[in-house]
């Protein structure tokens, strides 16, 4: 019985970690994308990134599946996730400065401006950092 205890116990402690999630991001169109930030009255956070960058690998695996940086950005962000050599990416980097990747940018879905944004991977508690300075930033408009 303890054994069939024990293992029951683990299960849920499997399951409970598998329900903490990062940052959800949006698998949609830019403008979809937009009309969603509109309507919710957020700023969107762009992950500018491509598929060969280490930095945005390790970003990918490592910070945004954080459950405290998940909770935050969910909460006040709609997130994007685009490759800039793919889709829609290249028109994006033409209307948004990319100089290396990966760049995250914080969007006004109203204007279309960029509100902050970073260059390069940053740690979980360096992006929450980043992100929290850009919500109380955020602009009025929303």
């Amino acid at each position: 019985m303890k054994k069939f205890l024990f293992l029951f116990l683990l299960g849920l402690s499997f399951i409970s970690k598998g329900q903490q999630t990062g940052i959800e991001f949006e698998h949609t169109s830019w403008n979809q994308i937009i009309q969603k930030a509109k309507a919710e009255k957020k700023l969107i956070f762009m992950d500018a990134y491509t598929s060969w960058c280490g930095p945005c690998k390790s970003m990918t695996a490592r910070v945004f599946p954080d459950p405290k940086v998940g909770e935050f950005f969910n909460a006040n962000f709609v997130n994007a996730k685009i490759d800039m050599e793919q889709g829609e990416g290249p028109a994006l980097g033409s209307k948004y400065p990319v100089r290396g990747y990966p760049t995250l940018m914080f969007i006004d879905p109203n204007t279309g401006k960029i509100v902050n944004q970073a260059l390069g991977y940053r740690t979980a508690e360096q992006l929450l950092q980043i992100g929290e300075q850009t919500a109380k930033k955020k602009s009025s408009s929303i």
